[in-house]
């Protein structure tokens, strides 16, 4: 059994829907307003032009933050070996004596190795996303690099005033 009934609207001409659902005959429609296309706003204009007329900066960016990666990389596998870093440094300084604090020199290699990789990973971020936003980021790894450099010469200058030859080479100068 079929129902043959129609739906409702089904067979009520357009003007009859128009007319049940409160609107307006279609006759009786004021014209559309033409669409005109306005201008960019001036800040995406300003955005646009800012990031292509700072090529300088990008490039600036980019070396800065690919020397760096060479250095953290370079330095972050001397310091795992600290104890010989510290031992050279003695000896260029001109300190008898050989550096033997090996516990605190790996701990605090270490440490200082993976706050180098960390302080890079994070001024590359923040480089990175100033330059998608179009702002001048040059500045960014320089300052990024003297942080982490703060930081990281903290942890290397723990086992080097806890080491006896170097205590002994401090407290031999004048007025120390």
């Amino acid at each position: 059994m079929t129902d043959q009934r129609p739906q409702y609207g089904e067979l009520a001409t357009p003007e009859e829907q128009r007319r049940a659902a409160g609107l307006p005959p279609l006759g009786e429609l004021p014209p559309a307003p033409p669409v005109v296309q306005s201008p960019p706003s001036e800040p995406a204009e300003q955005a646009r032009g800012l990031s292509r007329s700072r090529p300088v900066d990008r490039f600036a960016t980019i070396g800065l933050l690919a020397y760096g990666l060479v250095n953290v990389v370079i330095t972050s596998v001397s310091y795992l070996d600290l104890p010989t870093v510290m031992d050279q440094s003695m000896k260029i300084f001109g300190i008898d004596g050989e550096f033997s604090n090996f516990a605190q020199g790996r701990l605090w290699g270490t440490i200082a190795a993976a706050l180098l990789v960390v302080g890079w990973a994070l001024t590359a971020a923040l480089s990175i996303r100033r330059l998608r936003r179009g702002k001048l980021t040059w500045w960014v790894p320089l300052v990024g690099a003297v942080i982490t450099m703060a930081v990281v010469s903290a942890c290397i200058a723990v086992p080097m005033f806890n080491d006896p030859a170097f205590i002994a080479y401090l407290e031999q100068m004048p007025g120390g």
